[in-house]
């Protein structure tokens, strides 16, 4: 199979789909790699690296999208690249469907191609390896972030994270005990914060005082309880997820107005559409804005700030998904991995994507419909490991 690797086109995205590693994995397996020049760079992987492992290099956008079966990339297509779609292609990027634009994903559709979704891609336990892999670097980014943005000079309360002697710390406030809601409290208490965690579930707030023990405060997440949470907080991390939703919204702009002045909101939710009314999208370049005299920061792909370490982890979590799609076509993968067929959003120009579908009031048709239904895997195919 041919594999490309395009240059990302949003200006701050600084990640890369595909190390060098990576590369030399494919190639090892007798597949081609094509990337696009540049494209490592910004993650300080030079294309000799690239070449030096078997990849091709190439100058143009259009010679990786008109060579490659299967295209590797980060963030969701760029509006230059659709054009560049041929009909069959297969796109794998963290396409975020359910918050994109009406026009988008009609655009998409009329390229007949498979957009499959690096945050929806399931292992054999059901686990989002790749979703997980920044995940966890976001929560952790977030906390320094908002120490920051704390400081009187950013515009924050003007406290310290963890507090000083006979000074209490912040309290911050965590919303959401998955991996990105975990990351984040094992950071803010590693800093030395008061830490307060709300969720729905009781089985994932069970799971976090295992981990935590008394070092955190565990809620059950309600209207009553977030609102009060969030107006007493100094920092509020918005880590609420529903995999392939837009996300719920769970804090309003009534509750905003009534936050201490200078507090900070992370809203890490923001790629789903944010989970906060008061969010919208900034960017590592302008990462906050001030609104109700509260300092928000919603970066969609915040864990490119540290794009070396983001795309190692990438391609680490992506990569057997990735062998496996290049060795078996993806018609066979689909018939045999259930988790890639839960990891489409669309097949051949075919919405297949419920949670799309339901976004978009259009029908999605159920991918067993097209290819048959997805066989029981042997253990020896499971595609990606528990994070």
């Amino acid at each position: 199979m041919i594999l490309g690797v395009p240059r990302e086109r949003v200006a701050t995205e600084h990640r890369v789909a595909l190390t060098p590693a990576g590369a030399r994995s494919l190639v090892h397996q007798g597949h081609v790699v094509v990337i696009e020049s540049g494209a490592g760079r910004a993650a300080r992987f030079a294309d000799e690296k690239y070449a030096d492992a078997g990849a091709r290099v190439v100058y143009g956008t259009d010679e990786v999208f008109g060579r490659a079966d299967l295209v590797i990339k980060v963030s969701a297509l760029a509006a230059e690249e659709v054009p560049h779609l041929r009909e069959g292609q297969a796109i794998l990027a963290f396409h975020h469907l359910a918050a994109a634009s009406r026009s988008h994903l009609e655009a998409l559709l009329r390229r007949g191609v498979t957009l499959i979704g690096l945050e929806i891609l399931e292992d054999s336990h059901g686990d989002a390896p790749v979703l997980h892999a920044m995940s966890e670097i976001g929560g952790q980014l977030a906390v320094g972030v908002a120490a920051h943005q704390l400081q009187t000079l950013s515009g924050g309360r003007g406290i310290l994270l963890g507090g000083s002697i006979g000074i209490p710390p912040a309290h911050v406030v965590i919303l959401g005990a998955g991996v990105s809601g975990v990351a984040a409290a094992r950071r803010a208490v590693g800093n030395g914060a008061q830490v307060t965690l709300l969720d729905t579930s009781l089985t994932a707030l069970r799971r976090a005082d295992e981990i935590f023990g008394r070092g955190i405060v565990t809620e059950v997440s309600h209207l009553a309880s977030v609102d009060r949470a969030v107006a007493y907080a100094d920092v509020v991390i918005g880590a609420v997820l529903v995999r392939g939703e837009r996300a719920p919204l769970i804090v309003t702009r009534e509750v905003v107005r009534r936050m201490k002045p200078g507090a900070v909101i992370i809203d890490l939710a923001i790629d789903q559409g944010g989970c906060v009314e008061t969010s919208r999208p900034t960017t590592l370049a302008d990462p906050v804005f001030v609104e109700h005299e509260v300092v928000h920061c919603a970066v969609p792909n915040l864990s490119s700030a540290v794009a070396r370490t983001a795309s190692l982890a990438l391609t680490y979590a992506a990569l057997p998904f990735v062998e496996t799609l290049a060795a078996r076509g993806l018609d066979s993968t689909l018939m045999r991995e259930p988790g890639f067929a839960r990891g489409l959003y669309l097949y051949q120009g075919e919405l297949v994507c419920p949670s799309v579908g339901r976004a978009f009031g259009l029908r999605a048709t159920a991918i067993g419909e097209i290819v048959g239904a997805p066989q029981p895997m042997a253990p020896s195919a499971a595609a990606g490991r528990r994070p």
